[in-house]
Formats: structure tokens, sequence, C-alpha cells
């Protein structure tokens, strides 16, 4: 009895616990090889991302050079206008009659 007892193991050790085990392992091993196969491919496509986003940020920012003023052109424009208001102010204020009624005189 022992003896069929240990074949009947060796029997189902040998046709369906090694088959079994054998799939395991394959079915692991190909969704191991698959996974690196969609890192790979996620790194490649993030590293094409971060290069286009690189690429449109030096665009933008040869755009914004080429098309805005510089802050000192905005310094030297308010220097300007700011003199020129107040060179307008001083002959308004040497022109200005004493009494308002005197402008609708003219």
């Amino acid at each position: 009895m022992t003896g069929t007892m240990t074949f009947d193991l060796m029997w189902w050790l040998s046709a369906v616990e090694l088959p079994a085990l054998a799939g395991l392992l394959w079915l692991t091993q190909s969704q191991r090889d698959r996974l690196e196969q969609t890192i790979a491919q996620m790194q490649s496509e993030h590293r094409a991302a971060i290069a286009a986003t690189r690429a449109a940020l030096a665009d933008y920012r040869l755009e914004v050079a080429q098309n805005y003023a510089s802050l000192s052109h905005m310094k030297d424009a308010e220097t300007r206008l700011t003199e020129h208001l107040l060179r307008v102010e001083a002959k308004l204020d040497q022109g200005v009659p004493s009494s308002p009624l005197a402008w609708s005189a003219r």
C-alpha cells in the first residue's frame, strides 16, 4: 500500500505540480519582461516629453525677449513721460488765470 501511495505522490508531482510550477514560472517571467518593456517605453516617452517641454520653454523665452519691452526701456520711457508731464504742468501753472471765469471770457 505504501508503494502505491509513493507512486501516486510521484505521479502527482510529475504530472501536475511540476508543469503547474513551470507554467507559473513562465507566466511570472513573461509578465516581468512585459513590465520591463513598458517601463522602458514610458521612460522613453517621459524623456521625449521633457525635451518637448524644454524646447517649448526656450521658444517662449525667446518670444518674450523679442516681443516684450525690457525693464530698463520701461523705466526710461516712464522717466521721459514724467519729465514731459512736469514740463506741461509747469507751463500750465505759469499761464493759468487767477479765476476760472477768465477762461470762459477768452
